[in-house]
């Protein structure tokens, strides 16, 4: 900490030491608003944190909190987060014209430093009244190492959103025993409970995939685990219950209660377990081709690869960004090796030429990952497609231990 921090976390103890233990959300604040002439009408923006593991959703809800926010009239910046290079995310929420600032290189625990000089870059550009961070999927203890940091050094800046946590709801009947299918190892598992336990609210995802009386099991198993959070609701692909969602999060500011604790050894451990693949993959036909099908060509022919290798899919992201186009692109998503490969976004016009970028999760070594992509690549292009595929960049690795830049246990 420099003596700049250091000093701003002495001129606010006394503050931090008076706020008791409290409720999940504290009194209301309004959301910063941004008048005709640029002005603010307060000093301060709202930030808002949107976690959960991976393959939760978490980017189609942050894009649908963007557009709610923006109709209403303010101005948002968005940070998108990963510990390798090139993000699917941020290729995804620029093409829907959205202000991304992306961290890669860590989680925003460690490269807090990082989180700051982007959202200064968005003010300086944008000026938000709300900042929104979609941490990486397999970080925990963001309370501690980020929340509290941000509201005691830069309080002045910032109102703290309460925490949400979003969650696959098949995922969670399978980690919790309710419904047998493919799970982590515990180690894994370990931050997928501690990133419910330190949530403010718990929001169930995906509510379209299950019928009344399992999404009723997801709702009893999580309020029994984690009676300290809210349990909501939503289907951010089908816009249902988002209201409710964006309310508590848009006038609510999180309340200061003791962080939880966290052995950081059993966390490292979970990281390093899964394995981590980002790579660009140049694709070229000799005719005009379908870039949809060509995207549920190599998902799928990753997963069946992923799958004999016994080796669970956390997530498996992939944009195409055609040469000739005008910022339009594919995306599709995979977020179990048991499920269907889905089409985000799609391009209605046949392409001669572009991009893919992927990101790839799995339970698996690096190297396991990388020979299902390069595999998948090579099927592709065989000679009645038509088609050539050349992988330009890829890095693969496990997570190293994560070192948070600060971590407070209270506000």
């Amino acid at each position: 900490m420099n003596a700049r921090e250091s000093s701003k976390f002495k001129a606010q103890s006394s503050k931090s030491r008076s706020r008791g233990r409290s409720s999940v959300v504290s009194r209301k604040s309004s959301v910063t608003r941004t008048t005709d002439d640029g002005s603010r009408t307060t000093g301060k923006a709202r930030y808002v944190m949107i976690g959960g593991f991976l393959g939760a959703g978490k980017t189609t809800a942050v894009a649908r909190l963007a557009q709610s926010l923006t109709e209403r009239g303010l101005r948002v910046g968005l940070i998108t987060n990963d510990q390798g290079n090139g993000l699917v995310d941020t290729a995804m929420l620029r093409s829907r014209g959205f202000a991304t600032e992306e961290i890669p290189g860590g989680c925003f625990c460690c490269r807090f430093n990082s989180l700051v000089e982007a959202a200064q870059r968005l003010t300086e550009a944008t000026r938000p009244d709300v900042f929104i961070a979609e941490p990486v999927g397999s970080c925990t203890d963001l309370v501690a190492t980020v929340s509290y940091p941000l509201r005691r050094i830069y309080g002045e800046q910032f109102f703290i959103a309460p925490l949400s946590v979003l969650v696959d709801p098949i995922r969670a009947l399978r980690v919790f025993g309710v419904e047998s299918g493919g799970k982590f190892s515990e180690k894994v598992l370990y931050i997928y409970r501690k990133q419910l336990e330190e949530a403010d609210l718990i929001v169930i995802n995906k509510t379209d995939l299950l019928d009344p009386q399992r999404l009723a099991g997801v709702r009893r198993t999580l309020q029994g685990q984690f009676s300290n959070a809210e349990v909501l609701n939503i289907s951010a692909r089908h816009r249902v219950g988002l209201e409710n969602w964006f309310e508590r999060i848009t006038n609510h500011q999180q309340s200061a209660r003791t962080a939880m604790p966290v052995d950081y050894e059993t966390y490292a451990d979970g990281e390093a377990l899964l394995g981590w693949l980002n790579a660009t993959v140049q694709i070229s036909g000799r005719k005009d081709f379908d870039a949809n099908d060509v995207l549920k060509a190599l998902a799928g022919g990753i997963q069946q690869r992923l799958r004999a290798a016994e080796s669970e899919i956390a997530h498996l992201k992939m944009t195409f960004s055609p040469d000739e186009g005008l910022g339009d692109i594919a995306v599709i998503n995979l977020v179990r090796s048991d499920f269907v490969p889905e089409l985000s976004q799609t391009l209605e016009d046949r392409v001669h030429s572009g991009q893919l970028i992927v990101n790839l999760r799995a339970e698996a070594a690096p190297e396991v990952l990388r020979a299902a992509l390069q595999r998948a690549v090579e099927a592709l292009a065989v000679p009645k497609s038509g088609l050539t595929g050349r992988i330009e960049h890829v890095e693969n690795f496990r997570p190293g231990k994560p070192q948070p830049t600060h971590r407070l246990v209270t506000a």
